[in-house]
């Protein structure tokens, strides 16, 4: 069995839609955006929940429905407390650079196919590019910089701790997610999003590239911060990481563009692996499952599928040490990448020279790496740090806990000097009792 996918260039149906259709598009966009959000803050604190035996929110609306609604209105109303040593201009900007890029990626994201508006044939996709993936981690790039500039411009230790731990996240997942894309850029021949979608109709890419997806899914994890990712703004270290001094909207912004970045790269995985809006098996046996209106409902419940997975994730995994994060993105994620690129190019260049290879051959590869894959992540998260033999360890190295002008603690290989107590009489000449003129003068005054 071949599978032979040729290049998907066609962009012809995008750029030609009336401005009122256009805007259309974008403000419904931002509306699907704004509620999946929003229930989403209400779904993840019920499963989670569920999962620790308790109610969750039940009071405002019908079985706390209308939580999150009045969670806004209270962010809205609260005070906005500015600290003084702030940056203010980079303070402010900071949440808005977060937020926006998540919301303008979903512009090239295809939710259906060409439907019937008012007359008009579009597409369910307000536009896409022959760059269109690439576009969509430029965007998500320089969504970091809003944390990154929120935990600087805080003038406070805590947010820029959360602000140079998420320079490290995106450094390190950023090079492993665009090493995934790169299997399916091979695989397509396409770049754009809906070439990507067209290039699945019969296999989807979570079955033929399954070390791809299993990375993306890795790295989406790690570039949302969220458990066990969470390390910008881990509360049991960092109280609350770059956002410590945030209040009101704009903490509202750095939570939105949290869940707005979920939804969007939730979306990213169902169009790079599940086949976009295309039905899944059996409901595509039926002749009208992928026209019309339907396949809005299959990319949305897909969508629900990897948000679930994000709570999944939260109730289920405590956080990772920093170093067990840093070796899974260095010594894992990125080596397994090169070596599954390598073998997918290896594969499409055989084709392309005419040779028959198998869409078998590669199914069994890419299952052989993905349990390699698993297989060395779960020996990272059991790990512990085995104690060193007392013999082995170098004599500890003495220091001043007060050469900076503060107390530091020491690092492992160091001591502290040891403490003497000045004894009594020492130095400045004690006295137990007043002098005869000392009383006389406390009597008069």
């Amino acid at each position: 069995m071949t599978l032979a996918v040729e290049p998907y260039n066609d962009l012809g149906a995008f750029g030609h839609d009336p401005w009122w259709l256009v805007v259309a598009k974008a403000v419904a966009i931002f509306a699907f955006l704004l509620l999946t959000a929003l229930v989403a803050v209400l779904a993840e604190r019920k499963v989670v929940a569920r999962m620790q035996m308790r109610i969750g929110p039940n009071r405002v609306g019908l079985f706390g429905s209308l939580q999150s609604v009045a969670d806004g209105v209270k962010m809205a109303l609260k005070e906005d407390i500015v600290p003084s040593g702030v940056d203010k201009p980079i303070y402010i900007l900071a949440p808005i650079i977060s937020a926006t890029p998540a919301i303008t990626a979903f512009a090239v994201i295809p939710f259906g196919p060409e439907v019937s508006v008012f007359g008009h044939r579009t597409p369910m996709q307000l536009t896409d590019l022959t760059v269109a993936v690439l576009f969509i981690l430029a965007a998500a790039s320089v969504g970091v910089y809003g944390i990154v500039l929120a935990g600087w411009s805080s003038g406070s230790t805590y947010p820029l701790l959360g602000g140079l731990r998420s320079t490290a996240q995106v450094i390190s997942y950023e090079i492993a997610m665009a090493l995934s894309f790169a299997a399916v850029f091979l695989d397509a021949g396409t770049m754009s999003t809906s070439g990507i979608v067209a290039a699945q109709e019969g296999l989807w890419y979570v079955f033929l590239l399954l070390p791809s997806f299993l990375i993306y899914i890795t790295s989406m994890v790690g570039e949302t911060n969220r458990a066990p990712f969470d390390l910008p703004e881990a509360e049991g270290e960092l109280v609350g990481g770059f956002h410590t001094e945030y209040s009101s909207l704009k903490f509202a912004m750095f939570m939105l563009a949290e869940y707005v970045n979920m939804v969007t790269v939730s979306a990213l995985a169902t169009t790079l692996f599940l086949g976009g809006w295309h039905a899944p098996f059996p409901i595509n046996l039926w002749e009208g499952a992928n026209s019309g209106w339907w396949p809005l409902l299959w990319f949305t419940a897909k969508v629900w599928g990897f948000l679930f997975f994000f709570v999944w994730l939260r109730g289920t995994l405590p956080r990772l040490r920093y170093d067990q994060f840093m070796k899974l993105g260095w010594q894992i994620l990125i080596p397994v990448s090169l070596l599954w690129v390598m073998v997918v190019a290896t594969v499409r260049a055989l084709r392309n020279e005419g040779y028959e290879v198998g869409t078998i051959a590669l199914v069994i590869a890419g299952a052989v790496i993905g349990l390699l894959i698993i297989g060395l992540f779960a020996n990272l998260v059991r790990s512990r740090r085995h104690p060193v033999p007392v013999d082995d360890l170098p004599p500890p190295e003495q220091f001043d806990p007060m050469a900076g002008g503060f107390p530091v603690p020491p690092l492992p290989g160091q001591k502290m000097p040891a403490f003497q107590r000045t004894p009594v009489g020492a130095g400045a000449q004690t006295r137990t009792s007043p002098t005869s003129k000392e009383s006389s003068d406390a009597q008069d005054s």
